[in-house]
C-alpha cells in the first residue's frame, strides 16, 4: 500500500458516497487507474465494506454506556459462549476482547436510563461466565467514527 492508496482511503472514509470520478479528483488520479485500486483495495480487505452513519438520537438510542466484563475462566468454552450471546443483543454495539483488567468492553445503546436497566438486568447480567459488569455512563461522544490515522 503507498500514499496514494491511503489518500484514497482516508477520503473514502470521510464521504463513502463518493463517486469514482470525484475520488479521483480528490485524489488527483484519472478515473481508470483509481476504480482499479479501489476495487484491489476492496479485494485485498483494506475497504471492509459501505455504510450509512446513523445519528443515535435521530433513532431513539440517546442513551450510550460502556460495560466492562470480567468472565470466570472454568473453560475455554465460556469465552465462546459468552461472545455468541453477545452477539445476539442488538443493543450491544460495539464489543471488544481486552488484556487487562477486565475482558471484555461492551458499547451498549438504548433509549433511555430504565431501558439501559432493563437491558442490564435480563440480558447482560445473564451473559454466560460474567463474574463481574461494570458500567460507566457515557456523559458526550467528544469523538466518534473518526477516519483511521496515516501510520
Amino acid at each position: 500500500m503507498d500514499a496514494l492508496d491511503r489518500k484514497i482511503l482516508t477520503e473514502l472514509q470521510m464521504d463513502g458516497r463518493l463517486t469514482v470520478t470525484e475520488l479521483a479528483a480528490r485524489v488527483q488520479l484519472s478515473v481508470s487507474p483509481c476504480h482499479r485500486r479501489v476495487r484491489d483495495l476492496e479485494r485485498e480487505g483494506a475497504i471492509r465494506g459501505y455504510r450509512a452513519v446513523v445519528d443515535p438520537a435521530a433513532v431513539g438510542l440517546d442513551f450510550e454506556a460502556l460495560v466492562f466484563a470480567t468472565l470466570r475462566w472454568e473453560d475455554p468454552d465460556t469465552v465462546t459462549a459468552f461472545e455468541e450471546a453477545v452477539t445476539a443483543i442488538p443493543h450491544v454495539i460495539q464489543a471488544q476482547r481486552l488484556f487487562g483488567e477486565s475482558d471484555y468492553l461492551l458499547r451498549v445503546a438504548t433509549a433511555d436510563l430504565p431501558a439501559y436497566q432493563q437491558l442490564y438486568d435480563q440480558q447482560l447480567a445473564r451473559l454466560p461466565g460474567v463474574q463481574r459488569l461494570t458500567s460507566t455512563l457515557v456523559m458526550k461522544n467528544v469523538i466518534d467514527d473518526r477516519p483511521l490515522p496515516e501510520k
